[in-house]
Parts: structure tokens; C-alpha cells; sequence
């Protein structure tokens, strides 16, 4: 499904990974996406999201005004904010992988970047809805765990802040060592570029499903990698490895193209039948499709919680 498109000047161009790239704060950074993304998706034919009633809570500072339920106010003389399905707490985590492919970059973010943009503004506007966040860097093992809580949105943003790609990646260990972790079951936000055979992702990635975790997954991925726009001989390089392979680019681009194409049908359709949300992101692209493709699938899990 296509993410709905914000008014011009309601916050769109802020969406733009050219223009992310040149905002230093991340916390400024996710406050500026949410906001416009939210408020261009409340001006658009999709009037939001969790539209059920819950409960009210009591107004705190920094709630948005138009959520109060001014009635009610007229009643009883105290503010109340209008609570919805979606608006329950949770234990939202995201898992984000910082291994050394996530450096790559043909364009103004590496996918790592365009990662922990993302990363940043899921967690933010988590945070919003007044669930208890969370964070896990990895690579071939878990580098950084920020446990969840309502307290640490300042130090998730701090921790993406610092994240870097360094050493090779592998997703069965660390994401075992995170089922470990994680007591309580919860929202996971897997953020990856998927270097491994689908078979041994959906390994990695099923006992989340199993232990009761709502699982959604990012497949972040360059654009010359999507497309391999190459044009002369020469050598590639392997992210990961660091292998030298020789490449004539026109005779191999169709090839190329087919297999990503291969796998990432395969990523999803083996995803989907574990009932886990999957979404490929081109990181010259706005952030707008994966914040949507994240709302329906936080609506339809709150549904179904």
C-alpha cells in the first residue's frame, strides 16, 4: 500500500533523507518527522489511526490540547486527555542492526543513517503514546541494550546517536541472546539490510515471533543495491568480508536485479507466513511509507492484543 501524502508545508520536505542528513539533533530530528508526518496524515483521506475509544487519563504537560475532552471539562472542571486502543502501554523496542554492510552508501545517508533516523522517530513517537522504549545494537552479538522504559527516550536517542557499523553481522545469536532478554512481551522493530539467506533469517528472527513478540521488520537497502547502476569493469568489494570480486556491471545487472528482487519476495513471503509485518525501504526515499506501513500495523496489533 502506498503511504498517503502530506499538504505541501505541512512537514513533508523534513521526511526527506537529504534534508535529515543535514539536521544535527536527533531528538529535534524525530520530533520535526513525527509532527509533519502526523500532521499531513490528519489533513489526508486517511483521518489517523486507533479511532476506538479507551479511557481517559488526566492532562500532563506537553499533551496536544486537541486531544482534551473539553465535555468532560465542562463536568467536572479538570482536564482529561481521550485515551485510545493504541494509546495502551507497551514495551516497544527497536533492534537495529549496526553491522559493517550498513556503511554502504551511494548517495547523502548511509543505510545505517537512514536506520537510526528511523529508529529515532519509531522510538519518539512511541514515546508519545506513552510506552516504555527500548533499544538493542548488534552485529555478529548485542552491543548496546537499553532496556524499556518510560524514562529512556533520552538515552535511546543518545545510544542511535552514537551507533556506528564496524564489525561483520549475523542475526542468530544476538537476536536469541534479545529473546533472553525480553521478559515481558512487547513491539520489536528489526531494522536490518538482511544479508543472509532468507532461511536463515526467518531462523533468527521466529523465536521473537514464538515467545509472543509483535514483530515488524525494515529491510533497509541502498539504492545501487536495489538497482546497480554501474557502468565500467571493476573490482567489488564485499561489505562484510572484504573480498575483492572482479565485475563486468552490463553483463551482470539483469542477473543482479533478479536475485535481490528473489530475495526479497522470499524475506517477505517467509515473514508474512510467521505473521511478522515486512517493509523493504529504498534509503533515498522519504520516511513517510515505512512511518505509515508502522501505524498500520500498530493499529491492527492493538486490535488484535
Amino acid at each position: 500500500m502506498a503511504a498517503p501524502r502530506t499538504r505541501a508545508g505541512s512537514g513533508t520536505q523534513f521526511l526527506d533523507p537529504a534534508v535529515l542528513g543535514r539536521i544535527g539533533n536527533l531528538q529535534l530530528l524525530a520530533k520535526t518527522v513525527v509532527d509533519g508526518f502526523l500532521t499531513g496524515l490528519h489533513r489526508s483521506p486517511y483521518l489517523g489511526f486507533s479511532i476506538d475509544f479507551a479511557e481517559h487519563r488526566a492532562y500532563m504537560p506537553g499533551d496536544d490540547i486537541r486531544r482534551i475532552d473539553w465535555k468532560l471539562f465542562a463536568r467536572t472542571d479538570r482536564y482529561y486527555i481521550k485515551l485510545f486502543e493504541a494509546d495502551t502501554n507497551a514495551n516497544f523496542v527497536v533492534l537495529l542492526d549496526v553491522s559493517k554492510s550498513m556503511s554502504y552508501v551511494s548517495h547523502s545517508l548511509t543505510k545505517l543513517d537512514y536506520a537510526r533516523y528511523l529508529a529515532a522517530c519509531l522510538t519518539f513517537f512511541s514515546s508519545q503514546q506513552r510506552d516504555r522504549v527500548g533499544l538493542v545494537t548488534f552485529d555478529s552479538e548485542i552491543v548496546e541494550w537499553v532496556r524499556p522504559s518510560m524514562k529512556h527516550l533520552d538515552t535511546v536517542l543518545h545510544v542511535l546517536d552514537r551507533a556506528t557499523a564496524g564489525r561483520r553481522g549475523s542475526l542468530e545469536a544476538p537476536l536469541l541472546q534479545v529473546t533472553e532478554l525480553l521478559g515481558r512481551k512487547g513491539i520489536l522493530v528489526l531494522i536490518s539490510d538482511f544479508y543472509e539467506d532468507p532461511d536463515k533469517v526467518i531462523s533468527a528472527v521466529g523465536p521473537l515471533r514464538a515467545s509472543g513478540h509483535d514483530v515488524v521488520v525494515f529491510h533497509v537497502m541502498d539504492p545501487a543495491e536495489l538497482e546497480f547502476p554501474f557502468e565500467d569493469p571493476s573490482g567489488f568489494e564485499d561489505m562484510e568480508t572484504q573480498e575483492q570480486i572482479p565485475v563486468i556491471p552490463l553483463k551482470l545487472r539483469e542477473d543482479y536485479k533478479r536475485m535481490v528482487s528473489a530475495h526479497s519476495e522470499a524475506l517477505r513471503d517467509r515473514f508474512t507466513g510467521n505473521r511478522i509485518d515486512y517493509t523493504l525501504l529504498d534509503t533515498s526515499k522519504p520516511l513517510d511509507l515505512a512511518l505509515f506501513q508502522y501505524l498500520l500495523a500498530r493499529e491492527r496489533l492493538s486490535k488484535t492484543r
